[in-house]
């Protein structure tokens, strides 16, 4: 390490990397006053209201040769409110107050009037609005001056920062068996409940920032700082968070500042009547795939908005985190298409690396952990660039987690391209822990990309049509729902327990929901059918679906307790290939799956102390055959096994199975494959 003027820095490339963290840091200081002033610009820029009354509005717009303010509040009269120009391209406007009341009441339409060089009159939406609508009879959004005499006051603190991070993953507005969008009150009022009740600690929401078409899940965002419309007001939305924290939920806003919608009307794209304003111009401001605009995180006022748009969701939302989308696609001029990552290290340094972008990250990181240390940062990145989860100090990118997306993957290509006696139990756990050294990975079986309309999710995928058909507990149980059943819960509780520091599921999956993703959209004749999730069949005394939302929940609870996810990486002590056998230890329990598709086995030793079941894959509860007698205690002798001084004799290890024991400190899973043999479900139940 070196110092720089009392700041240690990295050697090596990180140190490249933290110098140009370090220089951007120092002149932001110089020139801005600082990091806490330059990133409340979101109080100034746009439009805001004043103490006395009066409205300061404040814009960006380098490429402008003019600039006016026009709404309900001067009858549209394009040039009666012009702006003052500013160093920097900056424009500002200040209106009186009158007879000490606003100029600019709440809830009346706005636009921002830009002249563009060409002479034109272009009508805009603030970078900076709060709030903006669409009525039914139009296809652009309108902005919507958000000023309520009194808005929603929080009242319960944000949760200490989690150890264990359970993530239900959710959508405010598929959250309802109904087909429309649901709403932030909705979501409130029904689903917080039963994510409390699941056991998930932390729930993350997505397509909270606005977005012109609803089928884009959120990901084509036109108004950065505007919580959308679709599902309620802004104060609906800080009610939502505030219950959230109330139940002792951690809330987290999937973040998108890797790219823009094309939106020029409604959205960022051309401003200023300028092809690059916000975003690189010409070919580098266009990304190929996704057909949006890609920003310039070089330029000073990109960053002073990007960062700030961070800031006002924590503050004024009161969010406790971001997971930030589309990660690798920032860190590199290639945006990761067309291209795979072997784990070489040319891979990851390189003139192919955005440097800027990378800086941006690293800045934001700093902020949120110098402003708001509690708060939590995830990072949607499939290359495996190194250190992107370590302190910025250290020359890292400074996020507190990464998502591990290479299980789902490995998860579905197992079950669609191999039959259940070729699983590779070797392949199944590298996969599992092939993980950078203390960077922390969330693991997850399946999320949102698995539920898209264009995939199928591991209960499809296991049970394909059966699940229309023979998930009545009136009718016989199919060896097609019986092995579906088994290994939706050894496939998530294995995820759970061995593959990462945190655990993520995307809602409905936790049951199977049995169909998949859909908006509406002109290719299904603008349909809700795919749009919604049917918590209702769980509640269904009659279906098997409630059989995996219990063992979802007890699995959360499990780990609750005993905090698998917070404690040191698993010991595997046994991936035996003959006997589709995976045994391995953590947090001081010790879990065995089985995933022979038909043999079961008597007498078979596992390396173990003394046990007794606490969760069992079988039990009838979770819709499993009851042959496992709950009473029976498990004594460890002397006996080296797998490299280990003490071990046990399991008297019976069914196929398809999962056991969980526990006495004191180590609890033991079976698991079982297939369904020949039936489910067995851990007496201690660790979530793999």
């Amino acid at each position: 390490m070196l110092e720089v003027e009392g700041i240690s820095v990295p050697t090596g490339v990180s140190r490249v990397w933290y110098s140009l963290f370090y220089n951007h840091l120092k002149n932001i200081e110089e020139s801005e006053g600082g990091l806490d002033k330059f990133t409340k610009s979101y109080k100034t820029f746009g439009v805001n209201q004043l103490a006395d009354g009066g409205i300061y509005c404040k814009e960006w717009a380098p490429g402008a040769e003019a600039v006016f303010l026009a709404g309900d509040f001067n009858g549209w009269n394009p040039f009666s409110h012009p702006y003052k120009k500013l160093e920097y391209g900056k424009w500002e406007l200040l209106i009186p107050p009158e007879d000490g009341q606003s100029p600019v009441p709440h809830g009346s339409k706005l636009k921002v009037v830009i002249r563009a060089q060409n002479g034109a009159l272009l009508y805009r939406i603030s970078p900076w609005a709060r709030y903006v609508v669409r009525d039914e009879d139009k296809v652009n959004y309108d902005w919507v001056h958000w000023n309520p005499p009194q808005s929603y006051i929080h009242k319960n603190p944000s949760p200490k920062r989690l150890k264990s991070l359970r993530i239900y993953e959710s959508h405010v507005g598929i959250a309802s068996p109904e087909g429309k969008v649901a709403s932030y009150k909705n979501f409130t009022y029904n689903v917080l409940p039963r994510i409390k009740d699941l056991g998930y600690n932390c729930v993350q929401l997505m397509a909270i920032m606005e977005h012109a078409y609803y089928a884009s899940f959120g990901y084509q965002v036109t108004s950065f700082f505007a919580a959308s419309s679709r599902y309620g007001t802004p104060d609906d939305l800080k009610e939502m968070i505030d219950v959230a924290h109330s139940m002792g939920i951690t809330v987290l806003l999937d973040v998108v500042h890797s790219h823009a919608s094309k939106n020029s009307e409604d959205g960022l794209n051309q401003f200023d009547g300028t092809d690059s304003c916000f975003f690189h111009s010409g070919y580098r401001g266009t990304h190929q795939l996704w057909d949006s605009r890609l920003f310039d995180y070089a330029n000073w006022e990109v960053l002073r908005f990007l960062l700030s748009n961070l800031r006002m969701w924590i503050e004024d939302y009161r969010f406790d985190g971001f997971r930030f989308d589309g990660v690798t696609s920032m860190l590199y001029h290639h945006h990761g298409i067309g291209t795979g990552f072997s784990g070489d290290y040319n891979e990851y340094f390189g003139l192919h690396v955005d440097e800027d972008a990378l800086c941006y990250l690293m800045l934001a990181n700093h902020m949120i952990n110098t402003l708001h240390p509690e708060c939590i940062t995830i990072a949607e990145d499939v290359s495996g660039m190194p250190a992107l989860c370590r302190p910025v100090a250290e020359g890292g990118g400074g996020f507190d987690y990464r998502l591990a997306m290479a299980i789902p993957d490995k998860w579905i290509q197992i079950i669609k391209e191999l039959k259940d006696e070729d699983w590779n139990m070797g392949n199944i756990v590298h996969t599992l822990t092939n993980r950078r050294y203390e960077e922390k990975y969330i693991a997850y079986a399946e999320s949102h990309d698995q539920a898209l309309v264009g995939d199928k999710t591991l209960a499809f995928h296991l049970m394909d049509a059966e699940m229309y058909t023979n998930m009545s507990v009136l009718m016989p149980l199919t060896p097609v729902i019986d092995r579906g059943i088994q290994l939706h819960k050894m496939i998530r509780l294995i995820t759970h327990a061995l593959g990462g520091e945190s655990y993520l599921n995307f809602m409905g999956n936790e049951f199977g929901h049995p169909e998949w993703l859909d908006f509406p959209r002109i290719g299904n004749n603008e349909s809700y059918h795919y749009a919604r999730r049917q918590f209702n069949l769980t509640e269904d005394d009659l279906l098997r679906y409630k059989f995996l939302n219990a063992f979802d929940r007890d699995m959360n609870k499990l780990e609750e307790r005993f905090g698998w996810l917070a404690s040191p990486q698993a010991y595997v002590s046994e991936k035996h290939e003959a006997n589709k056998v995976i045994a391995f230890e953590r947090a001081g329990l010790i879990f065995i799956f089985n995933f022979h598709p038909y043999q079961s086995y008597v007498d078979y030793r596992v390396v173990a102390f003394k046990y007794k079941i606490l969760l069992d894959s079988d039990a009838g509860e979770y819709g499993g055959h009851q042959r496992l007698d709950h009473n029976t205690e498990y004594f460890s002798e002397e006996f080296p096994h797998n490299y280990r001084p003490n071990s046990i004799m399991v008297s019976k290890l069914f196929g398809r199975l999962f056991v969980c024991f526990n006495f004191t400190f180590i609890c033991g899973v079976f698991l079982h494959a297939w369904v020949h043999c039936y489910t067995l479900t851990p007496a201690n139940k660790l979530h793999l």
